[in-house]
């Protein structure tokens, strides 16, 4: 969470009229009288003043990392490790093209052919491929033309429409569920990054440095534990913002970027493995207090909201214990007046520096309104 703004100078108004007008007294040696020319002069003066102080305390915290924004938070990017705001991503997935039946020479699919996705993103070969001959089918990899996580979650056929046509062609889908796609930094990912980076001076040596460098990979990745549980051996579990775990593809662009040579110490074997999902039920009466000026329908409205955030506060860390006070402390402040909680139970998960870490994934969510 970014920090609120930090206060150089003082910015009220009336202190400093009350600052102006004491020294104009002394000065001058008059009294200075509520709708006197001299004490409007003075308010004018102060506004300007005030404004210029709004305006040095604005200047002032956009020269501090965890206040600064924008631009200026990447013009400070220049004093840290991670230099450039890391920019969005394009999705990919392995795209199956077809031809009606084999022939006796190869068929070119050229590089920047591109088919299309039911949501209208459009998606191009990212290489020349071919049918061989004797054969009716190619794989070659696809990516989407539009940066950033739209195109996420395409799931396998759903990639079928073709725009280019080539010779024979007779159909074309994906293999695997689309993914790898990331928007741009935002301005708090940014920071915690910029900060993660500090431990990066070295190779990866360090159990921060690990975890900075597979956190660069995307701005998807939500938490990354990295683990030793022999001597040589490096152990990293990711975790994605939505709470579910990586994707074939993202550990796979994990593992390549902490076992370059740039970044891994000869010695270290490096793997990318899955938390241990635990699951976890809600469960839960609730009661409304009459003339408490809230509907009834507005309240549940709150209390689904509520248990939609704790799900993603609890899923959004591993190793972060399942925790019914955090539920109970939500859903206080939806309006009503009691609970009665039978699920979840408080849960320790595992985080330590060798076993696998536990992360808490919801199973069955049953709530009752007790009027």
């Amino acid at each position: 969470m970014r920090n609120s703004e930090y206060q150089f100078v003082d910015t009220s108004a009336d202190a400093l009229v009350s600052l102006l007008i004491a020294s104009y007294e002394r000065l001058s040696g008059q009294t200075v009288q509520p709708a006197s020319p001299e004490r409007l002069l003075i308010q004018w003066v102060a506004s300007i003043l005030t404004h210029e102080r709004v305006l040095n305390n604005v200047t002032g915290n956009q020269n501090i990392p965890s206040r600064a924004e924008g631009e200026n938070l990447d013009a400070l990017a220049e004093l840290m490790y991670l230099p450039r705001r890391p920019q969005a991503q394009a999705a990919g997935c392995m795209q199956r093209f077809h031809i009606s039946e084999p022939q006796k020479s190869a068929i070119l699919v050229p590089k920047g052919t591109r088919v299309t996705s039911p949501g209208g993103l459009i998606w191009e070969t990212v290489e020349d491929v071919y049918i061989k001959s004797g054969e009716t089918f190619a794989d070659v990899q696809i990516r989407c033309q539009t940066v950033g996580a739209a195109g996420n979650g395409y799931t396998p056929g759903q990639l079928n429409t073709l725009i280019d046509i080539y010779d024979y062609y007779s159909a074309a889908e994906n293999l695997i569920t689309s993914d790898g796609g990331a928007d741009a930094a935002t301005d708090e990912e940014f920071y915690q990054l910029m900060r993660a980076s500090m431990d990066a001076y070295s190779c990866a040596g360090a159990r921060g440095s690990y975890e900075y460098f597979a956190k660069q990979v995307s701005t998807e990745i939500g938490d990354v534990i990295a683990n030793s549980p022999t001597p040589g051996v490096v152990k990293l579990y990711v975790l994605m913002e939505d709470g579910s775990l990586a994707t074939e593809e993202i550990k796979a662009a994990v593992l390549a970027a902490c076992s370059a040579d740039t970044v891994r110490p000869l010695t270290d074997q490096v793997f990318v493995e899955d938390a241990e999902p635990v699951a976890y039920n809600i469960d839960f009466t609730y009661y409304i207090q009459t003339g408490n000026g809230k509907s009834a329908a507005d309240i549940q409205v709150a209390v689904n909201a509520a248990v939609n955030e704790y799900i993603r506060w609890q899923g959004a860390k591993l190793g972060r214990d399942v925790n019914p006070d955090e539920l109970r402390e939500r859903l206080y402040h939806t309006g009503i007046k009691r609970i009665e909680l039978r699920e979840p139970g408080f849960l320790a998960l595992r985080n330590d520096e060798r076993g696998v870490p536990q992360v808490g994934q919801i199973g069955e969510i049953t709530v009752i309104s007790g009027g």
